[in-house]
């Protein structure tokens, strides 16, 4: 498991935003978070939580614990996991009623941009909002693009 921490200098900061973990199978979070700060710039108050068999579950639990307190800057902390059922939604769903903290699954980019930008507000509202952005941001292309050329 590896953990990637983004320093709380990378951007100014004004007021406590609401910090994000990916917890998710092998590198993908940490390759998640890579591309948003492509897209967006540094990133603070975010982590990545790599779950992989070659680590101890309590030390996975530990480090996610870890993460929640040090990201809590006052408004919560938002969980994404890669896939419902997994190990990684399952290890943060005990975070559940530990403090302000809300765990969305099925995490991808746009959902994880979606998060960047709406921090400042509230847990619920983000995690709602996230959600959507996230199932809009897929799209069967081949067949939406068919349906155009037919329907001129």
């Amino acid at each position: 498991m590896s953990t990637t921490a983004q320093s709380p200098a990378a951007q100014p900061q004004t007021e406590p935003r609401i910090g994000v973990i990916l917890v998710t199978h092998a590198d993908y979070g940490a390759a998640l978070l890579r591309a948003a700060e492509f897209i967006l710039g540094p990133l603070q108050d975010c982590a990545s939580i790599s779950v992989d068999v070659s680590q101890e579950v309590d030390e996975t639990v530990k480090r996610l614990n870890e993460a929640v307190k040090r990201l809590d800057t006052g408004r919560g902390v938002m969980i994404l996991t890669d896939m419902f059922g997994g190990t990684p939604t399952n290890l943060s769903l005990a975070l559940l009623g530990k403090g302000n903290v809300e765990v969305l699954t099925g995490v991808n980019l746009p959902m994880l941009l979606k998060v960047f930008g709406g921090r400042d507000g509230d847990l619920a509202t983000l995690s709602r909002d996230a959600r959507d952005a996230g199932a809009k941001g897929i799209v069967a292309a081949g067949e939406l693009l068919r349906s155009r050329v037919k329907n001129g």
